[in-house]
């Protein structure tokens, strides 16, 4: 026998005649008539059955016949109506579990590198959070990102503007030529996101602007790496 519950969010007549249609239909091998109804759904009258079945066929629940009595049938049952409701609601818990919530810690400035407090590193949004949805991050292991709001524009051929958050795998020995990274150039203390390339026993770091010019530094022991862009999360224009 069907179940006898219909979807969450339908009135209480729409899912009394739901069980009508269902119950009649499974105990009689045909379904009932508009008078029936309203006699086991307790509707006053046939009026105010026809307008409830007219929603419900709307909806997509019926199929009406008007051309002969007895013309009703339930295109969804009652079971695969609750299925469906359970369906949707697993597909929002799917989704809710699928997003990674990623501190904001800080800002980092894609443009000549800008004197900053050693220690305030992380001195913008302590507390801020972005969702992201994990399946559209490169690595697995999650544990450790964080995110950095990008000031300035030296990185925009990279497709990061003023104004994104870019998203970061922190590195320690094992940056690599051509890496998007976020540096911490402790005998200026200043800090600046660009490309890192190893080059005749110092650092280049390399902006993605025709118009500005790579920062070269003799000692790397100075290039303290933060950490690697992963993802660049854009800023959208609200006007």
């Amino acid at each position: 026998m069907m179940a006898r519950k219909a979807q969450k969010g339908l009135s209480d007549k729409h899912k009394r005649i739901l069980d009508v249609l269902d119950r009649f239909n499974e105990e009689n091998g045909y379904p009932p008539s508009i008078r029936e109804i309203c006699t086991h759904a307790n509707i006053s009258s046939t009026s105010v059955a026809n307008y409830y079945l007219d929603r419900l066929e709307k909806l997509g629940y019926i199929e009406r016949d008007r051309r002969v009595s007895r013309g009703l049938r339930l295109v969804k049952s009652l079971s695969d109506i609750k299925e469906t409701a359970q369906e949707a609601i697993q597909t929002v818990k799917d989704t809710i579990t699928d997003l990674l919530q990623i501190p904001i810690v800080g800002q980092i400035v894609a443009s000549e590198p800008v004197p900053v407090p050693e220690t305030s590193f992380s001195y913008v949004h302590p507390e801020s959070m972005i969702d992201v949805a994990r399946n559209l991050l490169p690595s697995r292991n999650t544990d450790k990102l964080f995110a950095l709001e990008v000031s300035g524009n030296s990185m925009i051929d990279a497709m990061v503007n003023d104004g994104d958050i870019v998203i970061m795998q922190p590195l320690q020995d094992n940056v690599k030529n051509g890496d998007m990274v976020a540096v911490w150039l402790n005998d200026r203390a200043e800090t600046t996101l660009k490309y890192f390339f190893h080059e005749n026993g110092g650092v280049r770091l390399q902006p993605a602007n025709p118009t500005m010019k790579p920062i070269y530094i003799e000692d790397p022991n100075t290039v303290e790496i933060q950490g690697k862009v992963i993802m660049v999360v854009r800023q959208i224009e609200t006007h």
